[in-house]
């Protein structure tokens, strides 16, 4: 049978090792049983006949081990004792002779393919040339049917193993792309939500030094962030995600007005961007609280893009995981995204859709 290479993948090893092969391996024995029943009462054919079926056995094992040295070994001995029967058994000594090319056969290089219609060949024209008996059109006709038989199931098992492995393949790439979701998701969520509560907190201590009344509202909005940064998480494992702009704006708002930043955004949010405008605007105002040091942030939406520029220090912003994470999306989404500083002050950031 043919010689598959070794791998870690147990379900390719358990069709390649499995009964199917075995039964194709046990079917070709029933080749020199054929010449044993001829060759009978002629006790150094028999003897040879059980040395092939060892030899056959010895060579099949050595392929399931990936043997190969053993294994040509065992196929030499397998020609030598089909050359010692010959003589003997005559024609149908070539059904020996199909078992030789169907275990060699696949193995060899597609150059190997020449010795089917020369073993055919010799099959046909050997009896009637040498003993003057009828062609070999039937032991002819056995290998080459054998043959094709074999080499097909050499096909069907690399094609299985190909085909296993590309499915390992594809389930690796889907666990990184899952992993690299919920990094990007864990880092877009939770940066907003971390420094809407840090902004928050700031806020309130300043209030609590004043002994302004408003430290228990500003205290409570802090614990409603947490609460929501929790459900955050959660669905970013999930692979749930409920991110909109028009929330997005909201929460923004309230953010720039927690840090003391005037929000200039628009009232009017329709489109078919949703997700992702929401997306860029979450981002883009957590970097703006992060970063910009600035004094006002404004918003633009259309159909097809949306645009965040504060007055802030452009210049402090850098290209992080976030950007980097957002910058994924919008291509996903067949977007182009541009950041980055601009004059005289302040920093850009726009995502627009063809």
């Amino acid at each position: 049978m043919p010689d598959v290479d070794r791998g870690p993948d147990s379900d390719a090893q358990r069709w390649v090792l499995g009964w199917r092969r075995l039964v194709l391996d046990a079917g070709l024995l029933v080749y020199p049983l054929i010449v044993l029943v001829q060759v009978a009462g002629q006790s150094a054919a028999v003897v040879a006949l059980l040395a092939f079926c060892a030899c056959y056995i010895g060579a099949a094992v050595a392929a399931y081990q990936f043997r190969s040295r053993r294994f040509w070994i065992l196929t030499g001995a397998l020609t030598v004792l089909f050359a010692v029967v010959l003589p003997i058994a005559r024609a149908n000594a070539f059904y020996l002779l199909a078992v030789v090319v169907s275990l060699a056969v696949p193995r060899l290089p597609r150059w190997g393919a020449v010795i089917v219609p020369v073993a055919a060949a010799a099959t046909v024209v050997m009896p009637w040339a040498v003993w003057g008996a009828d062609p070999g059109w039937a032991q002819a006709a056995a290998l080459v049917f054998t043959v094709l038989v074999v080499v097909a199931f050499a096909e069907a098992l690399r094609a299985n193993r190909a085909l296993v492995q590309a499915r390992a393949e594809v389930q690796r790439l889907a666990a990184d792309a899952e992993r690299s979701r919920i990094s990007r998701d864990l880092h877009d969520l939770l940066g907003h939500s971390l420094t809407a509560i840090t902004v928050k907190s700031n806020l309130a201590r300043r209030l609590a030094d004043k002994g302004d009344e408003r430290v228990a509202e500003e205290i409570g909005e802090v614990e409603q962030l947490s609460r929501q940064a929790l459900a955050d998480v959660r669905a970013a494992v999930s692979g749930y995600r409920d991110v909109t702009l028009a929330g997005e704006l909201a929460r923004g708002r309230e953010l720039l007005r927690a840090a003391g930043i005037r929000a200039d955004f628009p009232s009017a949010v329709d489109g078919p961007y949703q997700e992702l405008f929401g997306w860029v605007v979450r981002e883009g105002l957590t970097n703006v609280v992060r970063h910009s040091r600035a004094s006002a942030c404004v918003v633009i939406v259309s159909g097809s893009s949306v645009e965040i520029r504060d007055d802030g220090v452009g210049s402090a912003i850098g290209t992080g995981n976030g950007l980097s994470g957002l910058r994924d999306r919008v291509a996903a989404a067949g977007g182009a995204m541009e950041a980055g500083p601009v004059r005289p002050r302040g920093w850009r950031l726009r995502v627009s859709v063809a």
